[in-house]
């Protein structure tokens, strides 16, 4: 719970942060994307997480729609979170915009992990194929990118 409280104390001081950063969202139009996570690299992780938020800056939060894809070694992205402070405030504050976080049910079944293990994640986070996700996704017009 004391590492929730400050998770939540540093995610409001980001978006604080934010509110004081120029905009330039109105140079582009509305934007569907998902972001395809499969790798397990905290480092790697970090970046794409703050490729994210800029992304969100760039465009305006309200032109954006964005849904992150996590199977395979991808999902040690939700287990970082748990030890990491940065990779834990940065998807608090992407969640708080908006950002959509997806689970491949394949991987936590093929691995046994419970949904409950890993950090900020339910059931409504799982789809059933990571892989069949972003394929669905870019058959709605959803833009892919892998950072």
């Amino acid at each position: 719970m004391k590492n929730f409280v400050k998770a939540l104390l540093v995610s409001f001081a980001g978006l604080l942060t934010l509110g004081n950063m120029p905009s330039y969202a109105n140079s582009y139009d509305e934007q569907k994307v998902v972001y395809h996570v499969n790798y397990g690299d905290e480092q790697r992780y970090r970046g794409m997480l703050g490729n994210i938020q800029n992304h969100i800056n760039g465009v305006g939060e309200d032109q954006i729609t964005i849904h992150v894809v996590m199977h395979g070694a991808g999902i040690g992205l939700l287990n970082s979170a748990h030890t990491d402070e940065l990779i834990q405030s940065r998807i608090l504050n992407l969640k708080a915009q908006g950002v959509n976080f997806k689970i491949c049910a394949n991987t936590l079944q093929g691995n046994n992990i419970a949904v409950s293990e890993l950090f900020d994640a339910s059931e409504a986070d799982i789809v059933p194929a990571g892989v069949a996700e972003i394929a669905a996704l870019q058959q709605q017009g959803f833009v892919y990118l892998r950072p």
